[in-house]
């Protein structure tokens, strides 16, 4: 793909194709200090209020830079890389290339937390391996009661939900989730039961005496592609059949319904909801539920086997943040007599990731 000019137009040509770009395009992103604020970034006039049939009087194509001047005075400076990427209509993100993993995975995925340290270069790593994996360790995190809230403030705005703006994982008594107990947690996706689900959880170790309580991630990924490659037939009816999750306590009900594993727009890996103790399955034909009921049992085989399983120890200090769209957590049983297990933990959303990734990008120039 690469840029052209001919009288006075602008064409993309790309595979053989050549079309032309409306000069319209390029002149409401016209980006001078005349048309656009130089702190935020908007533009300081309305599109909308130009007149369409604006004419382009001069051009000038260099290496990387693209220059237009318009018949109204209006003059722009513009990155040819900006204006193909625009063209491609690539997200930013679909360039960091989702890497599976199974139990095996032995990549080095810890960063040592320092002052400031959102705003450092390694920060910028971590969230890279983040998006790689769906999963990234933050050790000598201060372990400080609500610390969580400064670190998560940190990167974006903290999602509030029913169990507040943080939630203590610790066993208590009379619990509204059995998060808050000492059981064991097969691997499940958090509130899947919400619109829209929380896409990011952190679970910060305050402090961790026990033998037991080891936490657990599987990609759900990973284990979407097995089941697509060597049971098409169980992955078909999980990406179509929506199911309701529910969450009730004293105060609040809540519901959503959708697949198990759910799909883009372009048939691709976007999201597992799954938790066995909380989803419905609607009635169907008893052909098609039996056929729901096994793929449902084969993909929590997967799930729990040892084959994708990773398992540690979360270290006081330890923060783990990991894609709740992506990722499944549990946790081994532990005895809460030996001594305290306490974690905090609590949501954030893409778009705090995203804007921090981009922000850093353009920091350090990378």
């Amino acid at each position: 793909m690469k840029i052209e000019l001919q009288d006075k137009k602008v064409f993309i040509k790309n595979q053989g194709l050549k079309k032309e770009i409306h000069p319209f395009w390029f002149r409401e992103r016209v980006n001078g200090n005349d048309y656009i604020d130089k702190t935020t970034q908007q533009r300081l006039f309305d599109p909308t209020k130009l007149e369409r049939d604006i004419k382009i009087d001069f051009l000038n194509l260099s290496k990387d830079f693209l220059e237009v001047t318009f018949d109204d005075g209006a003059y722009t400076k513009l990155a040819i890389q900006n204006i193909l990427k625009e063209f491609q209509n690539i997200d930013e993100l679909e360039y960091i290339e989702k890497v599976q993993w199974d139990s095996s995975f032995n990549k080095s995925n810890n960063f040592r937390f320092t002052e400031n340290f959102s705003e450092k270069e390694e920060m910028y790593k971590a969230l890279i391996n983040f998006y790689k994996y769906g999963f990234v360790i933050f050790n000598n995190v201060p372990t400080q009661n609500n610390y969580i809230i400064n670190f998560a403030n940190s990167i974006g705005s903290i999602r509030r939900t029913n169990f507040g703006e943080f939630f203590n994982v610790k066993s208590k008594p009379n619990p509204n989730d059995l998060a808050y107990t000492s059981l064991a947690l097969a691997p499940h996706t958090d509130n899947p039961y919400r619109k829209p689900v929380p896409c990011i959880q952190m679970l910060h170790c305050i402090e961790n005496k026990v033998n037991g309580g080891l936490s657990t991630l599987v990609d759900g990924f990973t284990v979407t592609e097995k089941l697509k490659k060597d049971f098409p037939n169980y992955y078909k009816i999980l990406t179509e059949v929506k199911v309701r999750f529910q969450f009730i306590d004293q105060t609040v009900v809540l519901e959503d319904w959708s697949e198990i594993i759910k799909l883009n727009e372009k048939g691709k890996f976007k999201q597992v909801r799954f938790s066995p103790r909380l989803d419905f399955v609607p009635g169907m034909e008893i052909d098609k539920l039996e056929l729901y009921y096994t793929a449902r049992e084969k993909i929590s085989e997967l799930y729990n086997s040892e084959n994708y399983k990773l398992q540690f120890k979360l270290e006081p200090g330890d923060l783990l943040m990991m894609d709740n769209y992506r990722l499944l957590h549990g946790r081994t049983s532990y005895n809460a007599s030996e001594g305290e297990r306490f974690l905090q933990g609590c949501y954030i959303d893409y778009d705090s990731t995203e804007g921090k990734l981009n922000h850093l990008r353009r920091k350090f120039n990378l």
